[in-house]
């Protein structure tokens, strides 16, 4: 099985050692560097193209959100989780605009870090538990009545698509549950965002998510 390689990127000490502790632990992955600040961090993503880097949202020089804003207009094989210990509406929302793949309070159990970083390899989202009152926070905070008339123009595959995908499910796991070709969940995929005039895998998944409840 192929190792996944990772960067972390925090700015104190300890809280590297104690990740380094741990993920060096589990043989399926392999700690290829550290970076104590943003700067540091967003020239090792380019020189050595880890498959994740753990990112730490607030860092001198260049915060994890700031790395993630300028990584998302490159084209880059690395995928970022970012860890924070504030629950922020607006900056979740934020990093998942600008592609960010996983998204952790940093006060996750060890676990849990292991379990994202496994799942954003393996080409999936992953989001801390604690998020979801966020999310139903924000879904309560915002006008859904034009939202529901978008919802209703949904066919019954589209609208069991995109619970999938607030599932956070891949487009492969979607289609082997659903008894279909990988191919027909990336045109339903394509139908969705359309008909809900959204654009890019990320809003689709912001509106499935904040949305679960009204499919």
């Amino acid at each position: 099985m192929k190792k996944i390689t990772l960067l972390i990127a925090d700015d104190h000490p300890i809280v590297r050692a104690g990740l380094r502790q741990v993920l060096e632990a589990n043989s399926a992955i392999v700690i290829i560097g550290e970076a104590e600040n943003g700067e540091k961090a967003l020239r090792c993503i380019k020189e050595q193209s880890p498959d994740i880097a753990l990112l730490d949202i607030n860092m001198p020089k260049m915060t994890g959100l700031h790395i993630a804003e300028l990584l998302s207009k490159e084209e880059t094989p690395t995928q970022l989780i970012i860890m924070t210990q504030v629950e922020d509406e607006q900056t979740f929302l934020k990093a998942v605009d600008v592609g960010v793949r996983g998204y952790l309070m940093k006060d996750s159990a060890l676990l849990e870090i292991v379990l994202a970083i496994q799942s954003v390899a393996a080409g999936k989202f992953y989001l801390s538990p604690e998020l979801s009152q966020i999310l139903i926070q924000h879904r309560m905070s915002k006008p859904i009545k034009k939202e529901l008339s978008l919802i209703a123009e949904l066919n019954e595959t589209e609208r069991k698509i995109l619970l999938h995908i607030a599932d956070l499910k891949s487009n492969k796991e979607i289609a082997e549950a659903m008894f279909l070709s990988k191919r027909t969940v990336e045109n339903n995929k394509v139908s969705i965002s359309r008909k809900l005039g959204l654009s890019g895998t990320h809003n689709v998944l912001k509106f499935a998510l904040e949305h679960k409840h009204e499919l």
